[in-house]
């Protein structure tokens, strides 16, 4: 990938009454042939950001560049960006092959070499022997791949996905998240890919774009967002997480100790400027957390009593209550170890001083 950015926000703002803004003053640098993917909860800015991009909405501040080049004032359709929708938007009185051939006519290309485009573009997404059939005979499944081929077939600059998986049951979405991704490493296409499914974007992105309220809270790679979430908001909305309140009572290199509102005090990491004395709150994964049988009467530090237990297959979710631990969450792999936790059994929580982080209130 090029160090410099492919496609840029620079300073981009967006407005629909001229008093509230939608997107806050977006600067955003994707390198060529990255997949870059927006996240974020509905309302958040990132469809937004991608239509700018696209050309359907227009920026009420500051510039978009693809190749170094504006684009504000480039018609859509002059823009050589690729699009796939997640209602596939599929012409439904022609085939399939038509519906690729359609974009390469709008380009006025030769008959030859939009026929053999066109079966190239099938065969990449598995679907050259039902070229002749029509949308209408396909599974939702097929028609996302044939509008992922119609998005490639013109062999575009970008190819911008909004929530293209988003009508897809469960296992079908994941078989085309992996698709999708495979398909990109073979290309070396630059994709921008918007969606508020937090296991998608982890799954399928080079660098994930959080975005909240109209700015981006962090841009990192997946396991750069999992492993050290910038803000609250970062790590509750990637994946799950538990929830500490306290004040930093002191700070050693990337680690410090946690005052708790019970009066414990926890190791973790901390974030990037705090002091001692800052209002923190301490982020734990469940899957991270270590529950220590302690008896009822022994036992120091945060415990608990297991309140319910819950059977996801592959782990336990246990819920905890009463005393300094209640309300917090583990998961618990599915095997042997897991058969020592016991509804009401009282536990004691505890986790390595790498497994949790001090983050800034309010952040």
């Amino acid at each position: 990938m090029e160090s410099q950015g492919f496609v840029e926000f620079a300073g981009v703002q967006k407005s629909y009454d001229g008093r509230t803004l939608v997107i806050e003053g977006l600067d955003l640098s994707i390198p060529k042939g990255e997949f870059l993917t927006m996240l974020g909860p509905s309302g958040s800015g990132k469809t937004t950001s991608l239509m700018m991009l696209a050309g359907f909405e227009a920026p009420s501040r500051g510039e978009i560049r693809v190749a170094g080049r504006p684009i504000q004032n480039v018609p859509p359709h002059r823009r050589n960006i690729g699009m796939v929708f997640q209602n596939y938007a599929l012409f439904p009185h022609m085939t399939i092959a038509e519906n690729l051939a359609y974009p390469l006519k709008v380009r006025r290309m030769g008959r030859a070499e939009m026929e053999g485009r066109v079966a190239r573009a099938l065969d990449m997404v598995q679907m050259g022997a039902l070229a002749q059939r029509r949308p209408s005979q396909l599974s939702g499944g097929q028609q996302q791949r044939v509008a992922l081929a119609r998005a490639l077939v013109f062999e575009p600059d970008l190819v911008l996905m909004d929530e293209p998986l988003g009508a897809l049951d469960k296992n079908l979405r994941e078989h085309m998240q992996f698709e999708i991704k495979h398909l990109h490493e073979r290309l070396g296409v630059t994709m921008v890919y918007v969606t508020h499914d937090q296991a998608e974007a982890l799954t399928m992105s080079d660098r994930i774009a959080v975005f909240n309220r109209g700015r981006v809270e962090q841009l990192a790679t997946p396991e750069e967002l999992y492993e050290k979430p910038a803000t609250v908001f970062v790590a509750g909305f990637i994946g799950e997480n538990n929830r500490l309140s306290g004040v930093l009572a002191d700070r050693q290199g990337d680690g410090g100790a946690v005052r708790l509102e019970s009066g414990l005090v926890v190791q973790a990491r901390v974030a990037a400027g705090l002091g001692a004395g800052a209002s923190v709150t301490v982020s734990l994964r469940p899957e991270r957390v270590r529950l220590v049988p302690t008896g009822e009467a022994g036992g120091e530090g945060l415990f608990g009593h297991v309140c319910e237990l819950i059977y996801l297959g592959d782990h336990i979710r246990v819920h905890l209550a009463d005393g300094p631990a209640a309300g917090l969450v583990a998961k618990i792999p599915n095997n042997a170890d897991h058969q020592h936790v016991r509804p009401g059994g009282r536990y004691r929580v505890e986790w390595g001083p790498a497994d949790a982080i001090a983050l800034p209130v309010g952040h």
